[in-house]
């Protein structure tokens, strides 16, 4: 059976043909050799059917990838350790907060914003030279939620107040002021033509194309703690709860691992990843 007969079953349960140059394209971002890379692909075509599931298909590309390499695992599973951000939402406002303070801007997480009309309560406040951004974010459990045009269409409004007023505050005559909505799924098109239409920003998992969340994180190597394969769920759970959320933090304050009660033996090799994954921010 040839890879044109055989459809795959997506997330949201459409089919669509086998296309081993998307798997092949996700393992090379991981970080994966050639040989590993070949030898997975054919690993994935031999337990093809028709109608096998993309999930089923990552779980076996994943396994694999973790028997060759920990910390190349944690790449290829960069979506999912997103989606592990939650469910409150609050560590995915945070992991947002921290990708913009690593590209020089001075954030604020959580504030209480006077608008002209009301008080708002806005996730991000982020300010760099002449920008001054108020940014939204929309945390989805499930991937196949997205972001439709009444997501957008709310927070220009709530933007609209809240640059009333930042417009009259002395300082603020020159500054360029925007409304930003960063999602961890994705945004429907309607929602991306009111957006570009209006003025407001987006950020989701592959928009902007070559500026999506996910080019920021792979550019930058801030990857999320949840990335960690050799930490468990509630140990990630615990340290999200501590307010940490980057690799790099785990890597940069090793006690971290004392206070949740990983032995010494475990910390090290979480460590070792640790530092695979976030070496390029440090």
């Amino acid at each position: 059976m040839g890879y044109k007969e055989i459809s795959i079953i997506k997330m949201k349960g459409e089919r669509v043909a086998f296309d081993p140059s998307k798997l092949r394209n996700s393992l090379e971002r991981s970080g994966a050799s050639d040989v590993v890379v070949s030898q997975i692909i054919t690993e994935v075509e031999n337990m093809l059917y028709d109608g096998i599931t993309t999930r089923e298909i990552y779980k076996t590309a994943f396994g694999l990838l973790r028997k060759s390499s920990r910390p190349t695992a944690s790449r290829y599973k960069l979506k999912k350790a997103i989606m592990e951000l939650g469910p409150s939402g609050f560590p995915f406002e945070k992991f947002i907060g921290k990708i913009l303070d690593h590209e020089s801007f001075k954030t604020q997480v959580g504030v209480i914003v006077q608008g002209k009309c009301v008080q708002h309560e806005v996730d991000v406040i982020a300010q760099k030279d002449n920008k001054h951004y108020m940014i939204e974010c929309k945390f989805h459990s499930d991937q196949r939620r997205f972001c439709n045009v009444k997501i957008p269409l709310y927070i220009q409004s709530r933007f609209l107040d809240v640059m009333a007023s930042w417009e009259e505050k002395q300082g603020h005559e020159t500054k360029f002021h925007q409304g930003w909505v960063a999602t961890n799924t994705r945004f429907t098109s309607d929602a991306i033509q009111y957006a570009e239409c209006a003025g407001l920003k987006l950020l989701s998992w592959d928009y902007p194309l070559n500026n999506s969340l996910k080019a920021r994180i792979d550019k930058a190597g801030l990857h999320p703690l949840t990335s960690l394969t050799t930490l468990t769920k509630t140990e990630k759970t615990k340290l999200l709860n501590c307010g940490i959320v980057l690799c790099r933090e785990v890597h940069q304050n090793p006690k971290l691992l004392d206070k949740i009660g990983i032995t010494k033996s475990r910390q090290s090799i979480i460590m070792n990843d640790s530092l695979e994954l976030c070496k390029k921010s440090l």
